[in-house]
Parts: structure tokens; sequence; C-alpha cells
């Protein structure tokens, strides 16, 4: 019996078998650029539904304190542009190809600075901070399409560092762990007010995905410790609103943050998305050890694909099938986003590929 999107989806993430597993795509945009040049994708075609990707996401919140401050130039050259924002935060970014910003300066380095500068502009409600309408578009896409529909947005470790920096914030942890609590509470406050009035008025979706990158290379950003004391007390008041609406909770998190997934499950996280193998993320290992508890999306080496190599991501896939074959929940797509060296018979392959086996297996589960 073939399965909707939506249907597909819930399965996964209920860690239930079904007909195939759900697919999702992030091709860069110059990655998307190329496949259009190249005459793959129509020129105004949806990319998304072009691989028939499972779900839909919308809803992303504006977190910069001041609205209203216009972000100045500070400096500027052929490659790059330096800004400051409404956040006071001093970043540089390049002009002629998409990159994490470099972190310049930032003007909140300390809870004095934090409660002058920014906690009184979060505090309150702001409708402007929210995409109404185009969360009503995307929710509406995904309901006439049958997709699993997302609210997907940051939450308190990606809301704090663009506030203060990650050196700051860290710094932080360690010599003043209470005023970053307050931070962490404050973002994940703000988050559910704002929340609160976008699904009364628009509708509550099928899951919530959150952005907390709080790993980098072999090393997460923070102890377990650390994490339970700061951090799972705003995830927890996040995690457990989204489960008061019936919404399954996905954490997106690169780096390597193997050590702090028990604290994240007792918050509530529901499904873990990224697990970058750079970093040293291992999808079998986090399955024999969680998968009991949580759902994966994701954890294929990106660099299989950038290699086109099928070979290469064939291998890939025995870890989406060591998953399946013993019981867990599975959404596939690589463990970054697929930058323009990732060719579009690859994306392909990849994708139809993927299904393929997953049909397979299930189809062996149900005889």
């Amino acid at each position: 019996m073939e399965l909707t999107s939506r249907e597909r989806v819930i399965r996964a993430l209920a860690r239930e078998p079904g007909d195939q597993v759900p697919v999702m795509v992030s091709p860069w945009g110059a990655t998307v650029e190329r496949w259009r040049t190249e005459g793959h994708i129509g020129a105004e075609e949806d990319v998304a539904e072009h691989f028939g990707q499972d779900m839909r996401s919308g809803g992303w919140f504006n977190s910069t304190a001041d609205l209203d401050f216009v972000p100045t130039v500070l400096e500027e050259t052929d490659e790059t542009i330096l800004t400051k924002d409404g956040n006071g935060a001093m970043l540089r970014r390049h002009k002629l190809h998409d990159s994490t910003p470099e972190h310049v300066d930032f003007e909140v380095q300390n809870r004095g600075g934090w409660d002058e500068k920014i906690k009184p502009f979060l505090v309150g409600l702001d409708r402007r901070r929210i995409p109404f309408e185009g969360y009503r578009a995307a929710k509406q896409f995904a309901e006439e399409r049958q997709r699993f529909f997302i609210w997907g947005g940051v939450a308190p470790f990606e809301q704090m560092h663009p506030v203060c920096g990650h050196e700051y914030m860290l710094m932080g942890m360690a010599e003043d762990p209470e005023w970053v609590q307050d931070m962490v509470m404050t973002f994940a406050e703000f988050t559910i007010r704002h929340q609160e009035v976008l699904f009364a008025e628009e509708g509550v979706p099928d899951g919530i995905m959150y952005y907390e990158d709080m790993g980098f290379k072999e090393r997460p950003f923070m102890s377990p410790a650390m994490y339970e004391e700061i951090m799972q007390p705003g995830h927890k008041l996040l995690f457990d609103y989204a489960h008061s609406l019936g919404c399954k909770v996905i954490v997106h998190s690169c780096g390597y943050v193997e050590p702090l997934v028990p604290g994240l499950i007792e918050a509530g996280m529901d499904c873990l998305q990224a697990m970058e193998v750079k970093a040293g993320m291992d999808l079998p290992t986090l399955f024999r050890r969680f998968g009991d508890r949580i759902s994966f999306y994701g954890g294929l080496d990106v660099r299989a694909l950038i290699a086109n190599d099928r070979a290469q991501i064939d291998h890939e896939f025995e870890k989406m099938r060591y998953v399946l074959e013993n019981g867990g929940g599975f959404i596939l797509h690589s463990d970054h986003s697929e930058p323009p060296e990732v060719d579009y018979a690859t994306m392909r392959y990849f994708v139809d590929h993927g299904r393929e086996i997953s049909r397979d297996i299930f189809a062996a589960k149900c005889r």
C-alpha cells in the first residue's frame, strides 16, 4: 500500500515500517542554479517537489533584538562586507559566495550588555517577527500535496551566539552560567510566545524542527553536565510545548554532539538530524545507543555525493540499511546540504536508489 508523504514521515518518526523512507534534499542555491543551467530542472520548477520531497517547512522567526535598527556598513571591499546589525554584532560576509559570516566583534560580551542592549527587546510579542504569509502558504502547499509540514527555526543556542558570539557565550557558560541560563530561558519563552500566536491564527504544524549547531569536529561546544545545567531547561520547555500540540520534535545539530544526545532525549527530542560524519558522528553507533528512543534523519556522508561516486554512495546506504533492518526510524538525507560539486545524476541516484533499497527492506519485513 502506498502511503502519503505525511503518513510516511509519521511512521518514520514513530519508528514504524512504511512503504519507503521519507526523503529530504537540501541543495545550495548555487547547486540548484547549476542544475537549472544544465536543463535538469525548469526555471520556475520547485526543486523539493522535483525530487518528491516528503516534508515542507515554514515559519522561521526573526530573532534579531532591535528590528528597527538599520544595518550599518562598517567596511566594504570587492569581496567582503562588514556590517553591524540589530544585535550589535559586527559580522563580515563574503559577497561572491555563500558562507558562514566571520565574527569580528560584539557589543554584548557579558550579562550587563545582555540586560541593557538585548533582553528588553525580547520579553514582549512583536508580530513583525512572524512570517504569517509564508507559513500560511507553505502549510497550504503541504496540505494540498499531503506533505508532512514542520515549523522550522532556531532554538536558544543558535539565538544566543548571534548576540554575543560563541567565544563570549562559552566563556559565560564557565564563568557566569546564570547569565547564559537567563539567555536560554528568555529565548525559549520568546519562541513559544510567538509560536502560540502563529499557531492560533494559522494552524498547528505536524512537527517542529529546531536548529542547534552545538558541536564542532570531534567535540561538542559544552560538556554534558553544562548542557544539562544550562541548555536543557530551555529545550525541555520548547519540546514540552511542541508535544502538548501533538508535534514531534526534530533537532538539527551539526558537529559532534553524541555526548549531548542523552540530555536531548531527556529533554524530549524525537529525532536527531544531520549526524555529520566528518565531525565524528556515526549513524550505526548512534542507532545502537539510542535507536530504541529516537529516529534519525541524515547521517550519510555528503562527501560521497561530492565525489559523484556511486560505490561510495552505496557504502553509505549500508548505514541506512542497518537502521531499517533493525527496526529503526529513518529519513533519507545526507549529513549536510549539497554543494554545487554534486552532479544532478548523483542526486537523482541518491534519492531514487535510496527509496528502492528501503522499499525492498520494508517489503521483506511484511512477508
